[in-house]
């Protein structure tokens, strides 16, 4: 969990709503350059075993500022923190005392936060994943996420909007974990303090490179 994200329409209501849904997402970016907001993660282990599949709920929240820069800070049950400054991606897992260190040039190809802070527009994306429109599910207007890379450590996203605001964001990983991660109290466009994206090591941790 630490390591870390349908219903069937007519022909003719499925392509109205898949043209929102890229709309939508292309709004979001051009128009909102930073937002925080709080959210709730649900993730699902597959099933193993015979035994149902166990979901586990984080919560905490989530900031960012393109181009390159986001962070979030879960709360509960545990206490981690990952942070983007726009050249490195910092994980500290507070149980362990311990820091992972990325460059994040390469780890943004495989983190559904490209989707959010990285990429100046929707046009750039498309550099990273394959990008589809989706139809509108629990009132909100999906795009599907593809990565192009295929030994990453995602198999696909589906971002969900509420017109040009950022709702959810739905993971699969290569290993079959699904994350669902819900926004509420977002915030488009606030004045980020640059502290905000500024990491440094706890006293005592240890920092692991990759």
């Amino acid at each position: 969990m630490k390591k870390t994200i349908t219903a069937i329409f007519i022909a003719a209501s499925a392509c109205a709503a898949s043209a929102d849904g890229l709309k939508s997402l292309e709004s979001f970016m051009q128009n909102t350059r930073s937002a925080q907001a709080e959210f709730t993660q649900e993730v699902t282990a597959p099933a193993k075993n015979g035994q149902a599949p166990r979901t586990k709920t984080s919560s905490g929240s989530f900031a960012f500022e393109r181009p390159g820069q986001f962070r979030f800070d879960y709360k509960k049950p545990f206490v981690q923190t990952i942070v983007a400054d726009g050249k490195t991606l910092w994980l500290y897992d507070a149980d362990l005392n311990q820091v992972t260190e990325r460059a994040q040039s390469k780890a943004l190809g495989s983190t559904p936060a490209a989707l959010l802070a990285s990429a100046p527009n929707l046009q750039a994306l498309t550099k990273d994943f394959v990008l589809e429109s989706a139809p509108e599910e629990d009132g909100l207007q999906w795009v599907n996420a593809t990565p192009k890379a295929k030994d990453g450590q995602l198999q696909g996203v589906r971002v969900g909007l509420r017109g040009e605001q950022l709702a959810a964001l739905e993971i699969l990983d290569s290993f079959g974990q699904r994350s669902v991660i819900r926004f509420d109290r977002v915030q488009a466009n606030p004045a980020l303090p640059a502290s905000t994206f500024d990491f440094k090591v706890p006293q005592g941790a240890d920092v692991l490179k990759q």
